[in-house]
């Protein structure tokens, strides 16, 4: 899960964000040993504030690469949200859920198709709710991927069983109703034209060996429950 910024800031193409991602792509390619994708110019990003993930189904060497997956698809989608909308994209069995404010806050999780959309948006909307009451007076200032939010790594535990997760959401009652969600196609967020492993290419966020892993994973359906 991630909680992001995308505001005007953001649109207006300061690339700080591009470059933090090009950064985050070369750590972790010399990690695992592979070459970087970093030439692309900057373009404008959302800035990831804060992640926590749950990628133990993965062996260990493959679980650098899934963060870097998941990194890309949370800015590749959020960037694609509009303000005040929800929006749950398929894509060959995941889901990836996205809520944006009107001011810009953001929210990702990406789930396997069998994890109810509900419960997901619930988590969601609480992580907002309690960034937003921790962080409303510095959260335009944040870096990129520089808070370290104890209610993500909480959260990303006890959400896995979305059973005792509903029970929760429904004492915490912070889900907006009145709130349309968007269910849409990978071709129905993207730009005409433009295709998703296009936009793996370009990516600042993915090393080349996360780039070819992101082929082998989607050629065998690999998901965890929440991401």
């Amino acid at each position: 899960m991630s909680i992001c910024r995308w505001t005007e800031k953001e649109k207006s193409g300061s690339g700080a964000a591009a470059a933090a991602a090009a950064s985050s792509a070369s750590s972790w390619g010399s990690l695992w040993g592979g070459d970087t994708a970093g030439t692309a110019a900057a373009t404008p990003e959302p800035v990831i504030m804060s992640q926590a993930f749950e990628v133990s189904e993965f062996n260990m060497f493959q679980r650098g690469s899934v963060r870097q997956f998941l990194t890309a698809f949370t800015r590749i989608f959020v960037k694609r949200t509009a303000p005040g909308k929800r929006n749950a994209i398929e894509h060959e069995g995941y889901v990836v859920h996205v809520q944006m404010r009107q001011n810009g806050l953001a929210g990702c999780v990406i789930t396997d198709q069998e994890y109810p959309a509900r419960v997901a948006f619930s988590l969601i909307s609480d992580m907002l709710a309690k960034f937003w009451e921790a962080q409303s007076g510095s959260w335009t200032t944040i870096a990129e991927n520089s808070l370290s939010f104890a209610p993500l790594n909480q959260a990303i535990a006890e959400y896995q069983d979305p059973q005792k997760a509903d029970k929760i959401c429904k004492i915490q009652k912070e889900l907006d109703d009145t709130m349309e969600v968007m269910h849409q196609t990978i071709d129905k967020v993207l730009e005409r034209g433009v295709k998703l492993d296009q936009l793996v290419d370009r990516s600042n966020d993915l090393s080349s060996q996360s780039k070819q892993f992101y082929k082998t994973a989607r050629d065998h359906n690999r998901c965890c429950i929440v991401m």
